[in-house]
Parts: structure tokens; C-alpha cells; sequence
């Protein structure tokens, strides 16, 4: 048996606090201190922790038929009954694998076995529970194969392994994961109230001839079986997903996710932004298919009302708001400056000229023939 594990039968600490204790060389065989994990000891060694001797308890698995009313703890603040009300002084250094809760009853172990607890205790390894469950209304085959299918609850994905139905108001669940009252709660989910849980069988043992309150010691044979012996897996057939639909979420609505919400601060424009000038806000402008012609002035777009005549002065200084134009950012960044005489510079025209092309001026003064060069 390797040093780590022979600590932790002794109950000196767990397997991984062992290790801690052999690499700080706190632990010496026959005189000789070990630092090296993989050490075997032998049943004639003699094992010294921090200069006391340690003797590895002799193993020992208890089955108790838990009542309905009893809580799986050592003790208890408000003074309630506990399982260990129920056994006598020697096994009360047993801790209990797993638990039931108060209004559950039926076949729990104890034992002082750290390997057999995870065993029995963790999924991966495949120990299976069932129980046989009571409710208050009939039960129907949708229900069964909800509790296979799983679904997402407060203690995270619940789920059954197999379950068949032994009349209308009784159900055999059978699990390998171990969530807090899992089998109480994903019935909830489904409008059901459990009235009776009682867990009648853990891997190969089965609760048959004993009474409520009653325990036995298992003989190391029958331990030895909860390595060895494991029930027969049964082959599931993968299910198209069309066919098996969505999982149920029965968890808060405040611990669900929500969609991603748009704060009022990242909606506003940012910090800075000044709009163009001369430019509402909202959607664009719609354009008229036909565009003007070239060097022309739509009509509808420009109008000579309330501007003053090109090349003279306006007549009053002031506008009305009846017609005082709507001033816009030019598009050139230039501005032509105004003449001293106070007219007004080049007005925004497009380029280009209007009509037929301009003849050529004539030349001035007599035309040079060939003969006068």
C-alpha cells in the first residue's frame, strides 16, 4: 500500500494532504524518514507521524436503513436526530457516504474508507443509486423520459440514468450523479410532489431484510464488490437532435442570460461630436430621379426670391424670416472676399457655360498680309 493512502486509512489526513506531510519529511519508516511518495509500507512497519506512532484502523463499511426524520450529520445546532443517534459508540468515528436529506429514507453507507467513498460518490466512477419514488398525481411515459433527457436547474444539469414507472402514483428512478434533493427537485419542474423517496439499492447492494433504524457491518468480501462488481451498462441509442428538442431550463430568470442590452450612454453620440452645419439630423434626403442638366439651374431647387441681384447692393440690411435664405456650410473650404465697393463675390454657380459656345473676338488693327513680314 503506498504511504499517501496508508496515512489517509489512519486518518491523519487526506491523500493529499498525506503527500504534504511526507515532502515536509514530518514521516519516518523504521526509523528512516521518507520524502518519496511512492514508498510501499508494509503490514510489520512501523510508521511514526511528528514522533507519534499510526496503526492503520482496520477497515470497516456499515449499511444503515436511514428513517424518514433523520439527518445525515454528526451534530446538529437546533438539536435534531441524526444517524448516529442510531448507532453505538464504536462506529461513531465513521463518516457517512454520501447523504439523504431529513424527509428521505433508505439504505445509506458508513465507513471510514476514504477509497470506497469516492467510489461510491462520484459520477465517473459509475456506482449506481436507485430509488423509488411516490407522488402525489399519476404519472405518465412524457414525464419518464423528461427525467432521462435532463434538464438545466439550480444546482446545475440534473439528469436520470433509467426510470420506468411501477403504477400510476409510483416511479423507480435510477441515478449516478448526486445533486442536492435532485430527484425532489427536477419533479417540482414537472408540477409533481414527491410524498415518499426511499433509496433502495447502491451499486450491487440492495435494501432487502432490513428494518427502518437496523445496520450491518459488511464482511470484506462484500466490499470488495463494490470494485469488482459493476451493473450492466445499458446501450443508449443517440437520438437526432429534431428529436429530442431543446432542454428545459427551470433555473431563475435572474441567473439566466439575457440578451445584451444597449446602455443609454453608448446610445447618445459621442463625446465631441458636433453635427455639420447647415445638416439636420435624420434620414437623408430623397433626390429626384431627373437630374438637372449640366451648367443649368433646376428651377425647383433655385429660387432668385429673397437674394439680391448679382453685382449690386442689397437694398436692406436686415432679413425677415419670411425671406431670409437658409445658410449653408459652402462646399470649398475658400470664401471669396467682398470687394470694397461692398459687392458680394462670386456666387456659387456650377462651372461650365450655358447655351451655345461664344464666337472668337475679331482682331483689332489691319491684318498682316505675307508681303508686310
Amino acid at each position: 500500500m503506498r504511504l499517501n493512502r496508508y496515512l489517509s486509512q489512519c486518518g491523519v489526513a487526506s491523500r493529499r494532504g498525506a503527500e504534504e506531510i511526507i515532502l515536509g519529511g514530518r514521516v519516518s519508516i523504521n526509523g528512516h524518514v521518507i520524502t518519496e511518495l511512492a514508498t510501499q509500507v508494509q503490514p510489520e512497519d512501523k510508521v511514526v507521524v511528528d514522533g507519534s506512532p499510526v496503526r492503520a484502523e482496520t477497515p470497516v463499511v456499515l449499511v444503515l436503513n436511514k428513517p424518514k426524520g433523520y439527518l445525515c450529520s454528526r451534530g446538529d445546532k437546533q438539536d435534531r436526530m441524526t444517524i448516529y443517534d442510531l448507532l453505538p459508540l464504536k462506529y461513531q468515528n465513521l463518516h457517512h457516504v454520501g447523504r439523504l436529506d431529513k424527509e428521505s429514507e433508505g439504505l445509506i453507507l458508513l465507513t471510514n474508507r476514504g477509497d470506497l467513498s469516492h467510489r461510491i460518490i462520484h459520477p465517473s466512477q459509475g456506482a449506481e443509486k436507485e430509488y423509488e419514488v411516490v407522488v402525489d398525481q399519476a404519472l405518465n411515459p412524457d414525464v419518464m423520459a423528461k427525467l432521462v433527457k435532463g434538464m438545466m436547474t439550480e444546482e446545475g444539469f440534473a439528469r436520470a440514468e433509467r426510470t420506468w414507472m411501477d403504477g400510476d402514483y409510483r416511479a423507480h428512478i435510477v441515478l449516478k450523479m448526486g445533486l442536492k434533493r435532485q430527484i425532489r427537485m427536477m419533479l417540482y419542474y414537472l408540477g409533481y410532489e414527491v410524498t415518499r423517496l426511499t433509496r433502495i439499492r447502491i451499486g450491487w447492494l440492495k435494501l432487502h431484510g432490513l428494518s427502518k433504524g437496523a445496520y450491518k457491518e459488511l464482511t470484506p468480501t462484500e466490499v470488495e464488490r463494490f470494485f469488482k462488481e459493476e451493473p450492466a451498462k445499458p446501450k443508449l441509442e443517440r437520438k437526432p437532435a429534431e428529436e429530442m428538442g431543446e432542454i428545459e431550463d427551470h433555473r431563475p430568470a435572474a441567473r439566466k442570460r439575457a440578451a445584451p442590452r444597449v446602455h443609454e450612454a453608448e446610445a447618445r453620440e459621442p463625446r465631441g461630436f458636433k453635427p455639420t452645419r447647415g445638416k439636420k439630423s435624420g434620414p437623408p434626403a430623397r433626390f429626384s430621379e431627373e437630374k438637372p442638366t449640366r451648367g443649368k439651374k433646376s428651377p425647383s431647387s433655385r429660387s432668385s426670391e429673397g437674394k439680391p441681384t448679382r453685382g449690386k447692393k442689397s437694398g436692406s440690411a436686415s432679413w425677415s424670416s419670411d425671406d431670409k435664405p437658409s445658410y449653408s456650410k459652402p462646399k470649398s473650404k475658400t470664401f471669396s472676399p467682398r470687394s470694397r465697393s461692398g459687392e458680394t463675390g462670386r456666387d456659387e454657380k456650377p462651372r461650365g457655360r450655358s447655351g451655345p459656345p461664344a464666337r472668337r473676338p475679331a482682331p483689332r488693327g489691319p491684318r498682316r498680309g505675307p508681303s508686310s513680314r
